[in-house]
């Protein structure tokens, strides 16, 4: 992203609604022109919070919430020229897609002749070409998406708030419409602020995502660092799958890692530079466990495992290993990419699980 001034910019905006517990706290975020920034998190996380503080619904606490340099905090909502975009469509039933479309260029008092222009453009845009005088019950709920998303850039805002706008849809529905929003993000340069408690989601369609828990945000990161190099237990555990052992923080020279109940040592990265001695979790993803045969020659980072179950996906084969007293099952996700000549692990089987060190990202607890 360049450095440029940011779009909008939250600063030390804090939100409470019964003056004792922070819903959002100290939040300092920048949106950049013309990204598409997730704020993922789970429920009472104050995502959903900073979405309708930024759309003008609620009003922080305390600190400033400016756009292009400008306070907006005391800006009603209708005065701040964004497009919003809800789960439940909200719609107008007795409109049809065309008025409904159109509603926020007649509050606009946009001329009629180019109400119907714009209209007909965002339908094109959305793929609903020629449903412009149908009523909205008798869409699909993909469709009824669709003219929501319409309405919200028939206006062509400067920025569009979206509110798990995909929740209600059916899974392969909901991945359709993720890559059609993104690449009509791509299209239209347009800013992008999506709310959503779904991690694939996020991760689908962001140019950066911001993690939220307990009001504050965790990490916020391009897509890639977040899941390759979460910054803290929370978002290594809510992004993607990990496999998580527990030990305690044990160097060896220069190198940190993970001393197993066992007393086997692996080496990691610390990442939150736990002290020599402390109590740890070791978290990596399934895919980069590499398992081996028992009794094949391994690195030193590998432990004997038994595995307990195995699970067909289709595309992978997911093995749920045991690794000993104390410790959680470690899954471990094996591609299935072609015919393959080698028997899979069976339950039952013994093998060698190997945690590439890089891979091993090592937490305080």
């Amino acid at each position: 992203m360049t450095h440029a001034e940011p779009l909008v910019r939250f600063s030390g905006v804090q939100k409470t609604y019964d003056g004792e517990q922070l819903v959002v706290r100290a939040l300092n975020l920048d949106i950049q022109r013309g990204e598409f920034l997730s704020l993922l998190g789970p429920s009472g996380s104050g995502k959903t919070t900073t979405l309708m503080m930024l759309a003008g619904f609620e009003s922080p606490t305390s600190g400033d919430i400016l756009l292009n340099g400008k306070q907006i905090t005391g800006t009603p909502p209708h005065k701040r020229n964004f497009g919003m975009v809800f789960q439940n469509y909200a719609l107008f039933p007795h409109l049809t897609v065309g008025e409904n479309v159109a509603y926020p260029l007649t509050v606009r008092k946009v001329p009629k002749a180019e109400q119907a222009e714009r209209v007909k453009k965002a339908l094109d845009m959305v793929r609903l070409s020629g449903m412009a005088d149908r009523l909205p019950t008798r869409l699909s709920g993909g469709q009824q998406q669709r003219v929501a998303l319409a309405r919200a850039l028939v206006f062509n805002p400067q920025l569009v708030l979206m509110d798990e706008p995909l929740g209600a849809l059916d899974k392969q529905l909901r991945e359709h419409m993720q890559i059609e929003l993104k690449e009509l993000h791509r299209q239209l340069g347009v800013t992008f602020v999506y709310v959503t408690h779904d991690q694939g989601e996020a991760l689908t369609m962001s140019d950066r995502v911001a993690v939220f828990n307990e009001g504050i945000i965790q990490q916020l990161a391009d897509v890639e660092s977040l899941y390759e190099t979460p910054s803290n237990r929370f978002v290594a555990g809510f992004v993607g799958d990990s496999t998580v052992l527990t030990g305690t923080l044990q160097t060896q020279g220069a190198d940190a890692g993970l001393q197993l109940p066992s007393g086997q040592w692996l080496q990691g990265v610390n990442v939150n530079q736990a002290p020599q001695g402390a109590a740890v979790e070791a978290s990596i993803r399934p895919e980069r466990i590499v398992l081996h045969p028992s009794g094949a020659s391994t690195g030193p980072n590998a432990v004997p495992a038994t595995v307990a179950r195995a699970i067909y996906y289709g595309d992978h084969l997911r093995l749920m290993c045991d690794i000993g007293p104390g410790q959680a099952q470690a899954t471990v996700k094996l591609p299935l990419t072609r015919a393959d000549a080698n028997p899979h692990p069976q339950p039952g089987a013994q093998v060698q699980l190997e945690f590439p060190p890089i891979s091993t990202r090592i937490y305080a607890l």
